[in-house]
C-alpha cells in the first residue's frame, strides 16, 4: 500500500501532470507545495492547474489565499496537515506536489515550533521594509539578533523580515528557534519520494515556451489587477517570477521583449536553483528524466 507520494522537481519539469496522472490511477488527493501556487490573484502566471484538471481528481491548498497575506511555511505545514488527513479520511492517496523544497523539508522532518507572531508586530515590519531597502533593514536585524543577520545576505527583504519580526515577537532568535524540530506530518508508512529532473536545457526550453503561452492565456492582465491592488512589495506574491518585470512594461520603463527575457531569465535560474536543492536535500529520492517516466514507475508498483 501506498500510504503518500512526494513529487519534487524544478519550475515547467512536468510534475503537475506526473502527479495529475498517479491521481487518477490510485485515487489520489493532489495537495500543493508550491509557495505561489496558494495564491489566489495569479493563476495563470503561477502555472496552477486548470480548472478541468481540478475538476477531475481533488486539488487541495491552490489560490486559497490572498496576496495581500505572507503565506508562510508553518501556515502550509498546518494546512497541509489537514489536506492530507482529509484525504486519507475519504480513502484517498494524498500526493503532494511542488518546486519548494521546505514544505517537503517540514512535512518530513518537522518544523521548529516558532510561536504564531502578533499581527501588529507583523504589520510594523511591513511598514518599515516598505519605506526601507533589504540593506536597511539587515543592518537593523545586526542590531538586534547577529547570528541570523550573518546566516542571511542583505539582498533578501523577505527571510530578514522574518528574522526581525521573530526576534522582536519572542525575544529569541530565530536560529534559535530552528534548533527545536517539530512532529514530522507523515509517518513511517510507504512514501514515495520522486525527483522530475529533466535535461537542463529541456527544463529552459519548457520555461521559455511557457512563459509565452502564459502572454497568450491572460498573464499580463493578471499582474495588471494586481498592481492595482497596491501591494507591499515584500510581500512574497509581488516576488513571484514575472511580476516585477510585467509591471516594468505596464509602466512603460520596460518593453514586452525586454520584460519577457528577463522573466524566463529569472526563472532559469530559480530552476537551477531548485535543483541545487534537491541534489542537496534529496539525494535518496528516486529521480525520473521526466513525468511520465515517474507516473509509469508508480502505476507498477500499485
Amino acid at each position: 500500500m501506498i500510504d503518500a507520494v512526494l513529487i519534487a522537481g524544478p519550475t515547467a519539469s512536468g510534475k503537475s501532470a506526473a502527479a495529475l496522472a498517479l491521481a487518477d490511477r490510485l485515487g489520489g488527493t493532489i495537495v500543493n507545495a508550491d509557495s505561489m501556487q496558494v495564491y489566489r490573484e495569479l493563476k495563470v502566471l503561477t502555472a496552477r492547474p486548470s480548472e478541468d484538471e481540478m475538476a477531475a481528481v481533488p486539488h487541495r491548498l491552490y489560490g486559497t489565499v490572498p496576496a495581500r497575506e505572507a503565506y508562510s511555511v508553518g501556515r502550509w505545514t498546518a494546512d497541509a496537515a489537514a489536506a492530507i488527513a482529509g484525504a486519507r479520511g475519504q480513502g484517498r492517496v494524498p500526493i503532494l506536489v511542488g518546486g519548494t523544497g521546505l514544505y517537503f523539508k517540514a512535512v518530513l522532518e518537522g518544523l521548529s515550533p516558532v510561536p504564531e507572531i502578533p499581527e501588529e508586530v507583523r504589520e510594523r515590519w511591513r511598514a518599515r521594509a516598505s519605506m526601507s531597502d533589504a540593506r536597511d533593514l539587515h543592518e537593523a536585524l545586526s542590531q538586534r539578533d547577529e547570528v541570523m543577520a550573518a546566516r542571511l545576505p542583505p539582498t533578501d527583504p523577505q527571510r530578514i523580515v522574518r528574522a526581525l519580526e521573530v526576534i522582536d515577537a519572542t525575544g529569541v532568535s530565530l536560529a534559535d528557534w530552528q534548533e527545536t524540530a517539530g512532529a514530522p506530518i507523515l509517518g513511517d508508512g510507504a512514501i514515495l519520494k520522486l525527483v522530475v529532473a529533466p535535461e537542463r536545457e529541456t527544463v529552459y526550453a519548457a520555461i521559455d515556451a511557457r512563459f509565452d503561452a502564459m502572454l497568450g492565456q491572460g498573464a499580463l492582465q493578471e499582474v495588471e489587477a494586481l498592481a492595482a491592488l497596491d501591494l507591499a512589495p515584500e510581500l512574497p506574491l509581488m516576488r513571484a517570477h514575472g511580476v516585477r518585470e510585467l509591471i516594468a512594461y505596464l509602466s512603460g520603463t520596460m518593453s514586452l521583449e525586454a520584460a519577457a527575457a528577463k522573466a524566463k531569465t529569472e526563472s532559469r535560474r530559480y530552476a537551477k536553483r531548485q535543483m541545487t536543492w534537491a541534489r542537496r536535500f534529496m539525494p535518496d529520492w528516486t529521480w525520473f528524466p521526466d513525468g511520465p517516466a515517474a507516473a509509469s514507475a508508480v502505476a507498477a508498483q500499485s
